[in-house]
């Protein structure tokens, strides 16, 4: 148990689920830290590996207020503690599955994109918000977006701050597929393909 998520076992699988007292799943660096250590756990024995969040949100992102606070060499270690925890997840033995409801924004939308498969549910929400901001992530996003949709259409996303909707997301590709219900979808995933990493 923890004040950043909620692990549940299943037969075939484990879930991560985010959450947080604003149930926006921010981000937070003490997030960052609890999710990778929890991953990196999880890999010594591994099976298949759900992330999701709720119905309103997968994750907003990073905490903007702890961003603005950061000095220069503060960011870079920000930088670093983000990779970390998407490396840990793109490394995972197993499949690693993200189930998005709701808003899948910023650093979020960095930890799905480091899932091996990534299930829409009808009202999800895709975007990297940083470039609205003068911000751009450091946590591999802008290399596995452009390895997924290509460089021209990964960098029209970040730079114009654009959101996608699940319908346009699984069009470019950024998903695998919509599903009424994302979490068992991913289940049936994990049930069928075992322990095969794509």
């Amino acid at each position: 148990m923890s004040d950043f998520f909620q692990l549940e076992q299943q037969a075939h699988a484990r879930i991560l689920r985010l959450q947080s007292a604003d149930s926006t799943n921010r981000l937070t660096c003490a997030c960052v830290r609890a999710i990778t250590a929890a991953v990196r756990e999880l890999a010594r024995d591994p099976k298949p590996l759900i992330l999701t969040g709720n119905h309103k949100f997968f994750s907003a992102g990073a905490d903007l207020n702890e961003i603005v606070a950061l000095t220069g060499v503060d960011a870079y270690e920000f930088g670093r503690m983000g990779q970390a925890m998407t490396e840990v997840v793109d490394d995972f033995p197993a499949p690693v599955i993200a189930a998005v409801q709701g808003y899948c924004m910023g650093g979020g939308l960095d930890l799905a994109l480091a899932c091996d498969y990534r299930i829409a549910g009808p009202h999800a929400i895709f975007g990297h918000r940083g470039a609205a901001l003068g911000l751009m992530t450091g946590w591999g996003g802008t290399q596995r977006l452009a390895r997924l949709l290509g460089k021209s259409r990964a960098l029209e996303m970040f730079a114009a701050a654009e959101k996608l909707d699940a319908t346009h997301a699984l069009r470019f590709g950024l998903v695998d597929a919509i599903a009424a219900d994302p979490v068992a979808e991913a289940a049936r995933i994990a049930r069928t393909r075992g322990a095969v990493v794509p």
